[in-house]
């Protein structure tokens, strides 16, 4: 599938990059796409990682899975935003979770070392894409720590909350689609479907929220 450079220059990690310098950036790279589909894993837990993942279309989730064969989910992660980084550029590359696609899925993989080592030609547009990569890492960090939040909370309701209230304040609306179906916001939330299920239907009865499926409303 050949790459869409217009689409590729409006992606965050590509902000300030000519979208004419793009080929000769990724050819000296070494850049390569790869589609997934619906449940393909892409990186298993234990894997080496080695090159950073942006996604194109489609969405992945991170989870981890423990000794009985449980998983949660980490971290949903979207449209034009990283996987892998903090694998690929940390001194051990063997993965300690599993991404999957959530949806069928094209990636672009960036090797990381040609990422962070500028070539013999010097691009500038080679720093920019370091100073944007820097900048998504945080981003990903702050998700992780909105994680945290989410899942201290002491109560089901709690948690639940706390999570469509985030959405709320990420699509800038008091109406809301989220990107996960009830058994992944069970997971998402360590908690169990029917329980979240039921916790869902208490709160709309109490004026609390309206939702449809995956549309939700904070009342």
């Amino acid at each position: 599938m050949q790459l869409d450079f217009k689409q590729l220059s409006q992606l965050p990690l590509f902000t300030g990059i000519c979208e004419e310098d793009l080929p000769a950036m990724l050819k000296c790279m070494g850049s390569y796409q790869k589609k997934y589909k619906k449940d393909e894993i892409i990186f298993l837990e234990s894997n080496e990682v080695r090159s950073v993942g942006i996604i194109l279309s489609g969405i992945v989730h991170m989870i981890k899975e423990d000794s009985e064969g449980h998983h949660t989910i980490l971290v949903t992660i979207k449209e034009g935003e990283l996987f892998g980084e903090s694998f690929s550029c940390g001194s051990h590359l063997d993965s300690r979770v599993s991404f999957f696609a959530a949806v069928p899925c094209m990636v672009l993989f960036l090797p990381f070392y040609k990422v962070i080592h500028s070539c013999k030609m010097s691009c500038t547009f080679h720093h920019r894409l370091i100073e944007n990569m820097v900048r998504l890492i945080g981003d990903k960090n702050v998700q992780l720590m909105q994680k945290i939040e989410i899942i201290s909370k002491k109560t089901l309701r709690g948690k639940i909350m706390a999570y469509l209230q985030n959405q709320s304040l990420e699509q800038n609306s008091r109406q809301f689609t989220i990107p996960l179906g009830r058994l992944e916001l069970a997971e998402y939330l360590c908690a169990d479907r029917s329980a979240l299920t039921r916790e869902l239907s208490c709160m709309e009865k109490e004026g609390l929220i309206r939702y449809e499926k995956n549309h939700f409303q904070l009342l």
